[in-house]
C-alpha cells in the first residue's frame, strides 16, 4: 500500500534561497549584513516589501525555476522513501503561472524521478496553504514545512508537521519535531535509524 507524505517545496526539497540569492545578485541586489537568517526578503535585501514581493514573483515565473538545486540530502532520502513505497504530494506557494508550474514539475521529476510526486499543487506567490491543506483533513499524514505558520495550519486540520530547520525558524517556538535534513525526516517518519555500524570495528 502506498503511503503519502505532504511536503512544501522551497526550503524543504529545493534550495530556493541559494538560487534566488544568485539571481538577485545578478540583478544588482546585495544582501544586508547580519540579515541572512531573516525570512522576509525585503529585510534581507533592504528593499520595500512590495518590491520584494514583485521580485520573488518575477523569479518564480522565470526559466530559472525549472533548475533549482536540491536542498541538502533531499534526493538521497526522498528517493529512498519512494523505493520503500512512499509517494509525495507537494504544496507550494510559488505561483499559479501555468508555464512555471510545468517547470516546477519537470524540476522535481528530474531530481527525484518521475512518479515520486503524484500531485503538485501550486498556489499564488506567498499564499497561505490553509485551503490546500484542508483537502487532507484528518488524514494524519506527515506534513514537511519550513514555515512554522504553515505547519500550524496543517496541525489544525489533523496533519503531523515536521519543521525543516533554517536560520530563520531556529528560534521560533513550536511543538513539532525538527529536521536538520531529510535523513532526520526519514528517521522521524519510519522510526528507523540510518546509522550504519561498521562491524569490523566492533569487538
Amino acid at each position: 500500500m502506498k503511503k503519502t507524505i505532504l511536503t512544501d517545496v522551497d526550503g524543504v526539497l529545493l534550495n530556493w534561497e541559494y538560487a534566488f540569492d544568485i539571481w538577485m545578485n545578478e540583478h544588482g541586489f546585495k544582501k544586508q549584513e547580519g540579515e541572512e537568517f531573516v525570512y522576509g526578503m525585503e529585510i534581507r535585501y533592504g528593499i520595500e516589501r512590495q518590491q520584494a514581493k514583485k521580485l520573488i514573483k518575477t523569479f518564480n515565473e522565470s526559466a530559472v525555476i525549472g533548475f533549482i538545486p536540491p536542498l541538502r540530502d533531499a534526493v538521497e532520502y526522498v528517493t529512498k522513501m519512494a523505493d520503500e513505497g512512499y509517494t509525495f504530494h507537494a504544496i507550494t506557494s510559488m505561483t499559479t503561472n501555468y508555464h512555471a508550474k510545468k517547470l516546477r514539475v519537470q524540476n522535481l521529476d528530474k531530481l527525484f524521478g518521475e512518479g515520486v510526486f503524484t500531485e503538485v499543487t501550486c498556489l499564488g506567490t506567498g499564499s497561505d496553504k490553509d485551503q490546500a491543506l484542508s483537502v487532507y483533513k484528518n488524514s494524519k499524514m506527515w506534513w514537511i514545512e519550513d514555515k512554522v505558520e504553515n505547519a500550524i495550519a496543517g496541525d489544525k486540520v489533523g496533519l503531523k508537521p515536521i519543521i525543516m530547520e533554517h536560520g530563520f525558524n531556529m528560534n521560533t517556538e513550536h511543538p513539532y519535531p525538527v529536521a536538520k535534513n531529510w535523513k532526520d525526516v526519514y528517521e522521524i517518519i519510519t522510526g528507523r535509524s540510518t546509522n550504519v555500524i561498521d562491524i569490523r570495528k566492533v569487538g
